[in-house]
């Protein structure tokens, strides 16, 4: 693991102990390629040893968190689709809020008008209607099953947990983002959980409503959990939670509002936060 130093965020960090951490996923839990790192198992390990709790919350679709789940023995309730679907480790789901129907159609109208490349995730599937987009590969490799080709989004709109646009051109991706909330008001949230991925959800689909969710069936109180995280689909978990680390890859809105940087997913940031930040906040022993 790397000895990067952690360096303090934009805000004053709590001297209270942490109970829970929750972490998103790409870009933060696994390494560039996708992959968990041996560090990063153990230092999950490290944390129920202490007895700190840990879950998830990612913009991937459940289906796309099990080999997670198996790898990190996940027991708590997690989150997918930026934490629109609460649910078990055994996917049987607790809650679920998808985008609405006319904030799904404004979508779709806007992301071919952008020239994105549109994914509709509904019905436990990844929807497509090209098999060769410039993402399908990466996605594929994210998620770990295949994409089902449809030849019209229409008839699974009024299900989607969540709509994704995808473009190379990152710059666009950025103005798309801007005019879409701008079209959907409140109606849905569209944000980035990556540079080429733009995902549109339920408006109460963020993570800071997952960290409540999950938090509450820990019994944990909200000031008692961490969070980790580096993109802008990350920035409502920090709000809500009592101590917020940005890796060192996030982006500069996410490295603000942190109270803490580690270091980056490529360099094992994740368990260092772990053992530098979080088991000094271990609760006592009763």
């Amino acid at each position: 693991m790397a000895a990067a130093e952690l360096t303090p965020g934009g805000a004053p960090a709590p001297a209270g102990r942490i109970a829970l951490l929750i972490s998103d996923v790409d870009g933060t839990l696994v390494d560039p390629d996708k992959a968990v790192t041996p560090a990063t198992v153990a230092a999950v390990r490290r944390l129920g040893e202490a007895g700190i709790g840990f879950s998830i919350v990612s913009s991937r679709p459940p289906r796309g968190l099990s080999g997670l789940i198996g790898q990190l023995g996940l027991a708590l309730p997690l989150g997918g689709f930026n934490g629109g679907t609460i649910f078990r480790p055994d996917q049987s789901v607790v809650s679920a809020l998808t985008v609405p129907e006319p904030a799904a159609r404004t979508t779709l109208e806007t992301l071919r008008r952008f020239g994105a490349d549109v994914w509709v995730f509904a019905d436990n599937q990844w929807l497509t209607m090209d098999p060769d987009g410039p993402y399908v590969p990466l996605e594929r490799h994210t998620v770990g099953f295949e994409p089902t080709i449809v030849g019209d989004f229409g008839p699974y709109l009024g299900r989607a947990g969540k709509i994704v646009g995808s473009s190379r051109d990152f710059d666009l991706l950025a103005r798309c983002e801007a005019e879409l909330r701008g079209l959907l008001g409140g109606s849905a949230i569209a944000a980035r959980s990556q540079r080429y991925y733009l995902d549109i959800n339920h408006p109460e689909a963020d993570k800071g409503h997952a960290v409540g969710r999950i938090a509450a069936a820990a019994g944990v109180d909200p000031a008692e959990v961490a969070v980790i995280g580096d993109a802008a689909n990350d920035v409502p978990m920090f709000k809500a939670a009592g101590l917020s680390i940005a890796m060192g890859n996030a982006i500069d809105e996410v490295k603000a509002l942190a109270h803490f940087t580690t270091a980056g997913n490529d360099a094992d940031g994740f368990a260092q936060a772990v053992d530098r930040l979080l088991l000094p906040r271990r609760p006592k022993a009763e």
